[in-house]
């Protein structure tokens, strides 16, 4: 893990913080009843968050809120790119299956990836409530969090939007496809 501090310096954030606003305002049909005002406070009170926003951003992901816990009282972003992120492609699933692989490596695998993001791959739920807001996915396909027995049968699962609908697949963990990245989650 990396000791340098996870935080933009103040040009970064405003730019990022205009970037989210803007996004945040043209798609109100994602967060109905949350106002970017509060939105904007807690981002504001949690540098950190906004680091990894930005590493979200930076590979594409176009996050944006999609909800709010309140039983938490956190606001829940998610890459809403329309598709894959391209920054995070070309990824097997773990760790476990990047050490698998004898040759042709990939450079990452997608749970390595996200841990040093500091953002969580999206279970299979959140990927539908995401194919909710929109139609995401319709030509690549993102890694989905695996349950632990597929995983230790040496699987793990994806989703895409085809046909209109979406399909949660499987593939082994140690492959890797140019056209399957993985999305996240993000909570402030």
């Amino acid at each position: 893990m990396n000791n340098y501090k996870k935080e933009l310096a103040s040009e970064q954030r405003d730019e990022l913080l205009k970037v989210l606003k803007t996004r945040f305002e043209k798609n109100m049909n994602r967060h109905k009843g949350i106002q970017w005002a509060d939105v904007l406070v807690k981002l504001e009170a949690n540098p950190e968050k906004l680091w990894t926003l930005d590493e979200m951003e930076i590979t594409g992901g176009e996050p944006d809120v999609v909800g709010y816990d309140k039983s938490t009282k956190e606001y829940i972003f998610i890459d809403c790119s329309p598709e894959t992120p391209k920054g995070r492609r070309s990824l097997c699933y773990d760790r476990a299956a990047w050490e698998s692989r004898k040759e042709h490596k990939p450079q990452n695998s997608a749970i390595d990836l996200a841990t040093e993001m500091g953002i969580t791959i999206l279970t299979e739920e959140q990927y539908r409530e995401l194919q909710q807001l929109g139609k995401f996915d319709t030509k690549t396909s993102s890694w989905l969090e695996t349950p632990a027995d597929i995983r230790a049968l040496g699987g793990a699962i994806f989703g895409d939007y085809r046909f209109g609908r979406v399909f949660i697949y499987h593939n082994g963990a140690e492959s890797y496809y140019a056209a399957r990245g993985f999305r996240g989650s993000l909570r402030v």
